[in-house]
């Protein structure tokens, strides 16, 4: 099976955005909250908001490496359209 250069790279995408939505996550885990967090004196707000954003990030990443996937698929059918 060949993979096109378009292919690849949206593999390669999905890849990085997992990889950034599980360092991410692991941040958020590891903040110390208490069941009563909003007036603990331990948190600060201003730590999970880089981690959040990475989140929103690989979330963003991993749609376009969706509709990159998709745009190739649609090509090749098109390809294969023609051919036939």
């Amino acid at each position: 099976m060949n993979i096109s250069p378009l292919n690849s790279s949206a593999i390669s995408m999905i890849n990085t955005a997992q990889q950034k939505s599980a360092d991410a996550a692991q941040v958020i885990a590891k903040l110390p909250m208490q069941n009563n967090e909003v007036g603990s004196s331990e948190f600060n707000s201003g730590d999970i908001i880089k981690p959040v954003l990475s989140l929103k990030e690989a979330e963003l990443e991993n749609s376009a490496a969706v509709k990159l996937l998709q745009a190739d698929r649609e090509t090749l059918g098109s390809l294969l359209d023609i051919r036939a």
